[in-house]
């Protein structure tokens, strides 16, 4: 296992000197620059539209035997359609494909590894260390993670983000695990070098 490391936090407020307000306001405007091109993404990926009551009612239920909410429902429906319509070589349906060929083996993982008596604390760790052992998921993962895009861009760090943060998600919910808490009621984090992942959360199941 790599050098895990919990996130604390720094308790004491750290006091700025008038004469730094220079260095700080940079630093204002780069957060400011960054929440508006987080906006902005967030619109562009976001579509909104109108179904009759009976049709949402119905897709709720196909939602909920499914084990999903309905928005995670929904992608899924349309995603689908994506990889299934998209050409043979079009990097988009690849790229989709590959993501659900990843959160599927994870799931298979952790269950097995779950069944096995393998549950701790550092679960999703485990999991993703123990899995990224094989090399067609490794090689799934890269796809899925970066869907082309150049190592090391913006996309493909964005890409990779998104994906580690959803296999968390469908670890935990696949060994039916809750996020650990601190004593102070934050959900309680680790950091991890040299690791498919750098930064998960900590899982307990309940008594």
């Amino acid at each position: 296992m790599g050098k895990v490391e919990k996130i604390t936090r720094n308790a004491k407020a750290k006091v700025v000197a008038a004469d730094n307000t220079e260095t700080a306001a940079p630093a204002a405007d780069r957060v400011a620059r960054r929440a508006k091109r987080l906006e902005k993404l967030a619109k562009a990926s976001t579509v909104t539209f109108t179904v009759e009551p009976s049709v949402r009612q119905f897709m709720d239920a196909q939602a909920k035997a499914a084990g999903m909410n309905l928005t995670h429902y929904m992608q899924q429906m349309v995603e689908t359609h994506v990889i299934q319509s998209a050409p043979a070589d079009d990097a988009l349906g690849q790229r989709l494909a590959a993501k659900r060929k990843v959160i599927s083996d994870v799931v298979a993982r952790a269950k097995a590894m779950d069944a096995a008596g393998k549950f701790d604390d550092h679960f999703i760790l485990k999991v993703v260390q123990d899995i990224a052992k094989d090399d067609d998921f490794a090689a799934q993962y890269e796809l899925a993670s970066t869907g082309g895009a150049q190592a090391g861009s913006r996309a493909a760090s964005r890409a990779r983000v998104s994906l580690n943060q959803q296999i968390g998600r469908v670890i935990k919910k696949a060994v039916g695990a809750r996020s650990k808490r601190t004593e102070g009621g934050k959900i309680a984090r680790a950091q991890v070098q040299d690791a498919m992942i750098s930064t998960y959360t900590l899982l307990d199941k309940p008594a």
